[in-house]
Protein backbone atom coordinates (compact mmCIF):
# COMPACT_ATOMS: atom_id res chain seq x y z
CA UNK A 1 0.00 0.00 0.00
CA UNK A 2 1.06 3.26 -0.84
CA UNK A 3 -0.15 6.07 1.91
CA UNK A 4 0.54 9.46 1.32
CA UNK A 5 -0.65 12.43 3.55
CA UNK A 6 -2.47 14.97 1.53
CA UNK A 7 -4.47 17.94 1.71
CA UNK A 8 -6.79 20.01 -0.32
CA UNK A 9 -9.27 22.87 0.27
CA UNK A 10 -13.33 23.54 1.16
CA UNK A 11 -15.57 26.20 -0.79
CA UNK A 12 -14.74 28.38 2.59
CA UNK A 13 -10.98 27.86 1.42
CA UNK A 14 -10.63 25.75 4.80
CA UNK A 15 -7.65 23.43 4.67
CA UNK A 16 -8.98 19.38 4.74
CA UNK A 17 -6.77 16.99 6.19
CA UNK A 18 -6.40 13.51 4.25
CA UNK A 19 -4.57 10.22 3.33
CA UNK A 20 -4.76 9.02 0.09
CA UNK A 21 -3.94 5.22 -0.04
CA UNK A 22 -3.29 3.69 -3.20
CA UNK A 23 -2.65 -0.20 -4.34
CA UNK A 24 0.06 -0.77 -6.51
CA UNK A 25 -1.47 -1.35 -9.64
CA UNK A 26 -2.72 1.30 -11.35
CA UNK A 27 -6.75 2.02 -10.50
CA UNK A 28 -9.04 4.58 -11.39
CA UNK A 29 -11.41 3.11 -8.81
CA UNK A 30 -11.55 4.96 -5.43
CA UNK A 31 -13.57 4.90 -2.18
CA UNK A 32 -14.02 7.72 -0.05
CA UNK A 33 -14.72 7.26 3.48
CA UNK A 34 -16.98 9.70 5.13
CA UNK A 35 -16.06 8.95 9.34
CA UNK A 36 -18.54 9.31 11.87
CA UNK A 37 -20.19 12.74 13.81
CA UNK A 38 -17.35 12.91 16.35
CA UNK A 39 -14.82 10.52 14.33
CA UNK A 40 -11.66 10.81 12.18
CA UNK A 41 -9.99 9.72 9.27
CA UNK A 42 -7.89 7.10 10.51
CA UNK A 43 -10.96 5.56 12.53
CA UNK A 44 -8.60 4.84 15.26
CA UNK A 45 -7.00 2.44 12.85
CA UNK A 46 -9.91 0.60 11.33
CA UNK A 47 -10.49 2.97 8.84
CA UNK A 48 -6.55 2.67 7.54
CA UNK A 49 -6.94 -1.46 8.08
CA UNK A 50 -9.62 -1.09 5.69
CA UNK A 51 -8.22 0.80 3.30
CA UNK A 52 -4.93 -1.48 3.28
CA UNK A 53 -7.87 -4.56 2.18
CA UNK A 54 -9.25 -2.05 -0.19
CA UNK A 55 -6.11 -1.89 -2.00
CA UNK A 56 -5.42 -5.48 -2.03
CA UNK A 57 -8.92 -5.75 -3.90
CA UNK A 58 -7.51 -3.02 -6.71
CA UNK A 59 -9.54 -0.15 -5.02
CA UNK A 60 -7.68 3.32 -3.95
CA UNK A 61 -9.34 4.78 -0.76
CA UNK A 62 -9.45 8.72 0.26
CA UNK A 63 -9.36 9.28 3.91
CA UNK A 64 -9.59 12.84 4.90
CA UNK A 65 -11.43 14.64 7.99
CA UNK A 66 -14.74 16.88 7.86
CA UNK A 67 -14.47 20.54 9.01
CA UNK A 68 -13.04 21.09 12.42
CA UNK A 69 -12.39 17.50 13.23
CA UNK A 70 -9.01 15.46 13.03
CA UNK A 71 -6.19 17.78 11.34
CA UNK A 72 -9.01 19.40 9.25
CA UNK A 73 -9.21 23.35 9.73
CA UNK A 74 -12.52 24.93 10.75
CA UNK A 75 -14.80 24.88 13.96
CA UNK A 76 -15.94 22.10 15.59
CA UNK A 77 -19.27 23.83 17.15
CA UNK A 78 -20.27 25.24 13.79
CA UNK A 79 -20.85 22.18 12.02
CA UNK A 80 -23.86 21.46 9.73
CA UNK A 81 -25.42 19.01 7.35
CA UNK A 82 -24.69 21.32 4.36
CA UNK A 83 -21.12 22.02 5.44
CA UNK A 84 -20.09 18.13 5.23
CA UNK A 85 -22.23 17.82 2.21
CA UNK A 86 -19.82 21.02 0.57
CA UNK A 87 -16.64 19.32 2.46
CA UNK A 88 -17.98 15.90 0.58
CA UNK A 89 -18.48 17.29 -2.91
CA UNK A 90 -14.95 19.00 -2.63
CA UNK A 91 -13.51 15.15 -2.12
CA UNK A 92 -15.49 14.30 -4.95
CA UNK A 93 -13.66 17.62 -6.91
CA UNK A 94 -10.16 16.74 -6.12
CA UNK A 95 -10.13 12.83 -6.72
CA UNK A 96 -11.83 13.83 -10.42
CA UNK A 97 -9.06 16.22 -10.40
CA UNK A 98 -6.57 13.48 -9.73
CA UNK A 99 -8.15 11.35 -12.70
CA UNK A 100 -10.56 8.63 -11.01
CA UNK A 101 -13.30 7.97 -13.03
CA UNK A 102 -15.29 5.48 -10.50
CA UNK A 103 -15.78 7.17 -7.70
CA UNK A 104 -17.45 5.02 -4.17
CA UNK A 105 -18.42 7.22 -1.26
CA UNK A 106 -18.78 5.10 1.97
CA UNK A 107 -19.98 6.71 5.47
CA UNK A 108 -20.81 5.68 8.89
CA UNK A 109 -23.17 7.44 10.74
CA UNK A 110 -23.62 11.03 10.14
CA UNK A 111 -20.85 10.22 7.72
CA UNK A 112 -23.19 8.34 5.99
CA UNK A 113 -26.36 11.18 6.26
CA UNK A 114 -23.89 13.36 4.34
CA UNK A 115 -23.17 11.03 1.46
CA UNK A 116 -26.70 9.76 0.63
CA UNK A 117 -26.74 13.77 0.32
CA UNK A 118 -24.60 14.61 -2.00
CA UNK A 119 -24.71 12.06 -4.02
CA UNK A 120 -28.00 12.77 -4.31
CA UNK A 121 -26.66 15.85 -6.42
CA UNK A 122 -23.58 14.77 -8.11
CA UNK A 123 -23.69 12.05 -10.58
CA UNK A 124 -19.85 11.55 -10.26
CA UNK A 125 -20.68 9.36 -7.84
CA UNK A 126 -21.17 5.84 -8.79
CA UNK A 127 -22.33 3.80 -5.86
CA UNK A 128 -23.29 4.89 -1.82
CA UNK A 129 -22.59 2.54 1.11
CA UNK A 130 -23.97 3.72 4.69
CA UNK A 131 -22.93 2.12 7.85
CA UNK A 132 -25.37 3.21 10.78
CA UNK A 133 -26.73 6.41 8.90
CA UNK A 134 -29.66 7.98 10.61
CA UNK A 135 -32.41 9.04 8.42
CA UNK A 136 -34.76 11.16 11.19
CA UNK A 137 -31.72 13.27 13.10
CA UNK A 138 -34.08 16.23 14.08
CA UNK A 139 -36.06 13.28 15.75
CA UNK A 140 -33.01 11.74 17.81
CA UNK A 141 -31.72 14.39 18.07
CA UNK A 142 -34.42 16.35 20.10
CA UNK A 143 -35.59 12.71 21.72
CA UNK A 144 -39.46 14.02 22.68
CA UNK A 145 -39.17 17.83 21.70
CA UNK A 146 -40.92 19.23 19.36
CA UNK A 147 -38.22 21.92 17.39
CA UNK A 148 -34.88 23.04 18.39
CA UNK A 149 -36.42 26.39 20.29
CA UNK A 150 -37.22 23.88 23.25
CA UNK A 151 -34.02 23.06 23.69
CA UNK A 152 -32.15 25.23 26.42
CA UNK A 153 -29.11 27.45 26.01
CA UNK A 154 -27.48 27.81 22.20
CA UNK A 155 -26.32 24.46 22.13
CA UNK A 156 -26.98 20.85 21.39
CA UNK A 157 -24.95 17.70 22.90
CA UNK A 158 -24.57 15.30 20.41
CA UNK A 159 -22.42 11.61 20.35
CA UNK A 160 -21.52 8.99 23.22
CA UNK A 161 -19.45 9.42 26.60
CA UNK A 162 -16.22 9.98 26.25
CA UNK A 163 -16.51 11.70 22.78
CA UNK A 164 -19.28 14.14 23.37
CA UNK A 165 -19.78 17.27 21.16
CA UNK A 166 -21.27 20.25 21.36
CA UNK A 167 -22.88 21.95 18.05
CA UNK A 168 -24.83 24.87 17.70
CA UNK A 169 -28.44 25.03 17.30
CA UNK A 170 -28.15 25.91 13.94
CA UNK A 171 -27.39 22.09 12.70
CA UNK A 172 -31.12 21.19 14.15
CA UNK A 173 -32.22 23.94 11.90
CA UNK A 174 -30.19 23.15 9.03
CA UNK A 175 -30.85 19.52 9.10
CA UNK A 176 -34.42 20.24 9.13
CA UNK A 177 -33.96 21.64 5.34
CA UNK A 178 -33.17 18.27 4.42
CA UNK A 179 -36.06 15.55 3.07
CA UNK A 180 -33.90 12.23 3.27
CA UNK A 181 -37.08 10.09 1.99
CA UNK A 182 -37.05 12.60 -0.98
CA UNK A 183 -33.57 12.32 -1.42
CA UNK A 184 -32.54 8.40 -1.12
CA UNK A 185 -34.63 7.76 -4.62
CA UNK A 186 -32.02 9.93 -6.33
CA UNK A 187 -29.38 7.81 -5.77
CA UNK A 188 -30.92 5.44 -8.58
CA UNK A 189 -30.00 3.44 -10.97
CA UNK A 190 -26.59 3.61 -9.09
CA UNK A 191 -25.78 0.94 -6.88
CA UNK A 192 -26.77 1.89 -2.89
CA UNK A 193 -25.79 -0.58 -0.12
CA UNK A 194 -27.38 0.05 3.56
CA UNK A 195 -25.74 -1.97 6.64
CA UNK A 196 -26.70 -1.63 9.89
CA UNK A 197 -26.32 -3.51 13.31
CA UNK A 198 -29.29 -5.19 15.11
CA UNK A 199 -28.35 -4.13 18.57
CA UNK A 200 -27.19 -0.54 17.90
CA UNK A 201 -28.76 1.80 20.28
CA UNK A 202 -27.61 5.33 19.19
CA UNK A 203 -29.35 4.77 15.39
CA UNK A 204 -32.36 2.31 15.53
CA UNK A 205 -32.67 -0.23 13.00
CA UNK A 206 -35.56 1.02 12.00
CA UNK A 207 -33.64 4.05 10.66
CA UNK A 208 -31.75 1.19 7.90
CA UNK A 209 -35.09 0.27 6.82
CA UNK A 210 -36.56 3.75 6.23
CA UNK A 211 -33.39 4.46 4.17
CA UNK A 212 -33.99 1.22 2.00
CA UNK A 213 -37.73 1.65 1.97
CA UNK A 214 -37.14 5.12 0.70
CA UNK A 215 -34.56 4.42 -2.12
CA UNK A 216 -34.88 3.24 -5.75
CA UNK A 217 -33.14 0.36 -7.20
CA UNK A 218 -30.53 -1.15 -7.56
CA UNK A 219 -30.12 -1.29 -3.57
CA UNK A 220 -29.28 -3.62 -1.00
CA UNK A 221 -30.05 -3.45 3.13
CA UNK A 222 -27.78 -6.19 5.50
CA UNK A 223 -28.12 -6.25 8.88
CA UNK A 224 -25.47 -7.37 11.23
CA UNK A 225 -26.88 -9.43 13.59
CA UNK A 226 -25.72 -8.57 17.16
CA UNK A 227 -23.63 -5.47 16.13
CA UNK A 228 -23.48 -2.06 17.89
CA UNK A 229 -23.00 1.59 16.35
CA UNK A 230 -19.41 1.02 16.27
CA UNK A 231 -19.51 -2.67 14.99
CA UNK A 232 -16.85 -3.13 17.63
CA UNK A 233 -17.15 -6.85 17.49
CA UNK A 234 -18.32 -7.03 14.10
CA UNK A 235 -16.30 -5.15 12.04
CA UNK A 236 -14.76 -8.18 9.78
CA UNK A 237 -18.84 -8.92 8.67
CA UNK A 238 -19.54 -5.15 8.06
CA UNK A 239 -15.95 -5.14 5.24
CA UNK A 240 -17.30 -8.14 3.89
CA UNK A 241 -20.83 -7.27 2.99
CA UNK A 242 -18.89 -3.98 1.79
CA UNK A 243 -16.45 -5.74 -0.13
CA UNK A 244 -18.79 -8.27 -1.35
CA UNK A 245 -21.00 -5.79 -2.80
CA UNK A 246 -17.80 -3.38 -4.43
CA UNK A 247 -16.93 -6.76 -6.45
CA UNK A 248 -20.48 -7.83 -7.54
CA UNK A 249 -21.73 -3.97 -8.43
CA UNK A 250 -18.07 -2.74 -10.00
CA UNK A 251 -15.79 -5.68 -11.49
CA UNK A 252 -12.76 -4.39 -12.79
CA UNK A 253 -10.72 -1.31 -11.50
CA UNK A 254 -9.91 0.79 -14.09
CA UNK A 255 -13.20 1.36 -15.24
Amino acid sequence: MNEEKVTFHNSRNLRLSGILCRPAINSKSIVIVCHGLSGSKEGRGKALEMGKELNERGWSVLLFDFTGLGASEGILEEMTLTRQIDDLTCAVNWCVEKGFTRIVTQGRSFGGTTAICQAAGDNRVKGVCTWSAPAQIQKLILRGKNSADEIKGDYVVLGQKPDLIYLKKDFIYDVEKYNFTALCPKISPRPFLVIQGTADIVVPPTEATTIYNSAGWPKKLVFIEGANHEYTEHYRKVWEAFFDWLAQKFPGINL
